[in-house]
């Protein structure tokens, strides 16, 4: 028998339509089942092919649920309130609120053929008042609180002002607290501003300096999904690396609270390994290398501290506020260069391209803590300022990238682990699985847990 998909859609389709068979009423009879989709950005003439592909599996298991006897809420929505819409408008030369409701109906409209189960009474637009004031209540709320690592939880920061006052920060526990320390006397004798700035270390939500893609012919910051090999995907215009003041949020807090949760999810191993991967904390330690005929030292986390003995060279992000103190007038032409090179490119490319390697030496050296040996400083956009210290301790004999730095402009390779060698060309090296890879160890400094100092 044909199916006559045409006509046997169409009449479904209707009949959900007018019996509204998939609007979620409250049935405390019924246990409560949500799932959410991602929202898609109505910033273009339709969906693409991406959003059924993970549209259909959801809906898949909405309806299983359902048959399940489970309540199920499966709204949908539309991501309306940011670069997507607002470029989108400007490419179009209309008001966003107009682009928006057009793109929106359209989007609604192939969903519908499709016949997807959502709830269309609950449609959601971020960029409506009432959706947004939600998202703005969830913001002040990150603002007022930080997390206490005693109660592995946020906390309101009103309790770490009554304990500043009463005994100072001596005896605080807190996710990425600030490295001064206070008495009570101290924090009352500060003004309010000073107060403020110090309060901004322990906010969840708080200010801090960041790298963004800017594109000055657009007028705007670009995603890293916006830029391709320096320019916009729209216009292909030039992008540059300029530094923001923006507000951030402390995610990397709750870092052993999300990997302990992991133990309580019913997902496979190996995307438990991933999430993992993600959180990326690690234990290490932190470092500190003195520079030759400077009053000043230069901070690093490694988590093999072990390998300190092979540490042949140092290696600075090239946004690195040490790069011009430490730089040399013989090498200031040569870094100068580099520098708007490597302002060409974004954050993701740096990480993902582990082909290319480019640096340039800055002329100073540090000195080993461990051995009292100088080595040299170079900078080089595979290490990233957003990561750790923004500054490494290159040991190419354990390490791909080190490896393929050092290979390239000819600096000492010391083995000092037995059996990893990467400069051996072993089997895993071969296949891509390098000891200590570094793009690896870029998103476990995001997390860092110190549990030792080393000081020269």
């Amino acid at each position: 028998m044909q199916y006559n998909f045409t006509e046997i859609e169409q009449k479904w389709q209707k009949y959900w339509s007018d019996n509204q068979t998939f609007k979620t009423e409250i049935d405390k009879n019924k246990p409560k089942f949500y799932v959410l989709d991602m929202f898609p950005y109505p910033s273009g003439a339709g969906l693409h092919v991406g959003h059924p592909l993970g549209y259909i599996a959801s809906d898949i298991y909405s309806r299983f649920m359902r048959n399940k006897g489970f309540n199920v809420l499966h709204p949908m929505g539309y991501d309306a309130f940011g670069l997507p819409a607002e470029q989108y408008a400007i490419q179009t030369g209309q008001h966003p609120a107009k682009t928006t409701a057009t793109n929106a109906a359209r989007y609604r409209e192939q969903l519908q053929k499709i016949g997807f189960s959502y709830d269309w009474n609950r449609e959601l637009f971020t960029s409506d008042a009432e959706y947004y004031k939600w998202t703005q209540w969830a913001f002040t709320q990150m603002f007022e609180h930080y997390y206490c690592n005693d109660t592995q939880q946020a906390r309101p920061i009103a309790e770490l002002i009554e304990a500043f006052e009463a005994s100072g920060n001596q005896t605080i526990h807190a996710a990425n607290s600030c490295n001064r320390i206070f008495s009570a006397a101290d924090w009352k004798a500060m003004s309010h501003n000073e107060q403020q700035q110090i309060l901004l270390d322990y906010r969840i939500a708080y200010l801090a300096d960041s790298k963004v893609n800017w594109c000055p012919k657009l007028g705007t910051v670009l995603a890293n999904d916006e830029v391709k090999d320096g320019l916009s995907l729209r216009g292909g215009y030039p992008v540059e690396q300029k530094t923001m003041r923006q507000w951030s949020l402390r995610v990397s807090a709750y870092a052993e609270r999300l990997l302990s949760g992991l133990d309580k999810v019913d997902w496979t191993e190996s995307l438990k390994d991933m999430q993992r991967n993600w959180i990326g904390k690690s234990k290490g330690a932190q470092v500190f290398f003195g520079v030759a005929n400077k009053d000043l030292s230069i901070e690093v986390f490694t988590t093999r501290p072990d390998t300190i003995y092979g540490a042949t060279f140092m290696v600075l992000a090239p946004e690195s506020e040490l790069v011009k103190e430490l730089t040399t007038k013989e090498q200031q032409a040569e870094i100068e260069a580099y520098l708007e090179l490597t302002a060409k490119r974004t954050e993701r490319e740096r990480m993902s391209d582990t082909k290319t390697v480019s640096g340039a030496f800055t002329g100073a050296y540090g000195i080993n803590p461990f051995t009292g040996t100088q080595i040299p400083i170079w900078i080089s956009d595979y290490v990233l300022s957003g990561y750790g210290t923004g500054a490494i301790m290159a040991v190419p004999a354990h390490d791909s990238r080190d490896y393929a730095f050092a290979k390239k402009f000819q600096l000492p390779i010391i083995a000092v682990i037995e059996g990893a060698d990467v400069s051996t060309e072993s089997q895993d090296a071969k296949e891509g699985k390098m000891m200590n890879s570094r793009k690896t160890k870029h998103w476990h400094r995001k997390n860092q847990l110190s549990f030792a100092r080393c000081y020269l």
